[in-house]
């Protein structure tokens, strides 16, 4: 085990073990080491993905945050290609939601993804997506398709 040290924001911690007491962690240590393998468990499954992929990216931001609207805007313009529709949700006075739908190469998505994920101001960005295309149409012994998801 190595010992580590760390600054976080008084309120990610208090909202960290607020989690923790609920889920009955007895250590934040454990917390701690859970999420960071949550974090790198979800990371290597957005890496491993490959292809034509169809999906939503949500992404929680404060406008008041100077310039993250408009660098939000810029960054999904160069990704027109890949976006199909988004819809703007005016969460609270501080935070609006943008859900993204996205089709096209999961590396062009998963670029998309991260550029606005290192943005300044925004909270939490997430990406669920699935094959697209007709992958997912299997016909059964019967003719009739069925919806699989990847």
């Amino acid at each position: 085990m190595m010992r580590i040290s760390m600054s976080l924001p008084k309120k990610l911690l208090a909202d960290f073990d607020e989690v923790l007491k609920e889920r009955g962690y007895q250590s934040r240590s454990k917390g701690i080491r859970d999420a960071l393998q949550d974090y790198i468990v979800r990371y290597q499954w957005m890496n491993e993905m490959e292809g034509e992929r169809i999906g939503v990216i949500t992404i929680i931001y404060d406008h008041h945050y100077t310039g993250v609207m408009e660098e939000l805007a810029e960054i999904q313009h160069s990704f027109r290609d890949e976006i199909i529709t988004s819809m703007h949700i005016h969460m609270t006075d501080k935070y609006c939601m943008e859900i993204i739908i996205v089709s096209g190469d999961i590396q062009n998505i998963r670029e998309l993804t991260e550029r606005m994920m290192r943005l300044k101001g925004v909270e939490h960005v997430k990406l669920t997506s699935t094959a697209n295309g007709e992958d997912f149409k299997e016909p059964d012994s019967h003719g009739h398709g069925h919806m699989h998801y990847h």
